[in-house]
Order: C-alpha cells, then structure tokens, then sequence
C-alpha cells in the first residue's frame, strides 16, 4: 500500500502566540530580595519551613515577550 506523501505548509504564528508571554523561574533568595508579589511570599513561607524541597516560582516581574517563530 502506497501513502501519498504531503508536505505541510509553514503556518505563521498567530496572533494569541505573538503575545503569550514567558517568565523566568526564580528561586526564594530572589522573592526574599523582592517581597512585592503574593506568588513569591507563599513560595518564600513555604520555603522556610525545614527541610522544604522547592523548584522555583514564576516571576511576573522578569516576563518577556513569547518567542516568535521567524522563517
């Protein structure tokens, strides 16, 4: 049995792509320093408990905007 091969098109992002945006992971030392956003205060309290594992919190101060795909 033979497939037809097709070759899908390059659909350029849309719109609601262009604008997601990315923050970067921070860690307690960096919410301690700052102290400005709720996220951060119940990761920092979270944290200071003994023995807490934690991978990090999203900061809403460091977002950038969403990558755009380019071709």
């Amino acid at each position: 049995m033979v497939k037809n091969k097709t070759v899908k098109k390059n659909m350029p992002p849309s719109s609601i792509d262009r604008s997601k945006f990315s923050m970067k992971v921070v860690t307690s030392d960096v919410c301690d320093k700052c102290r400005l956003c709720a996220r951060g205060l119940r990761y920092l309290e979270k944290m200071a408990e003994p023995g807490a594992v934690g991978f990090g919190v999203p900061c809403i101060l460091t977002r950038g905007k969403g990558l755009a795909v380019k071709k």
